[in-house]
């Protein structure tokens, strides 16, 4: 797998982001791995989206469950 260095990564971007190998790549920071890019696969592509009809409601980010912070 290629290496970058997180500042050649940062320059480099969006031409990296063109020429995105199907491994991907690592991007590194003092010679230690940081960061994998890989580009999405069509699986999760063809996922995405899949359940025609879904509608999430409600207060997704809830447990449903009532706390008080004072007891």
């Amino acid at each position: 797998m290629k290496q970058f260095k997180a500042s050649e990564f940062k320059a480099k971007c969006l031409a990296i982001l063109d020429d995105l190998p199907p491994e991907g790549i690592e991007v590194t920071k003092h010679g230690k791995p940081v960061a994998r890019v890989v580009p999405v696969s069509e699986d999760v592509l063809r996922f995405a989206g899949s359940v025609p009809g879904l509608v999430l409601s409600g207060d997704i980010l809830s447990t449903g469950s009532r706390w008080d912070a004072e007891s």
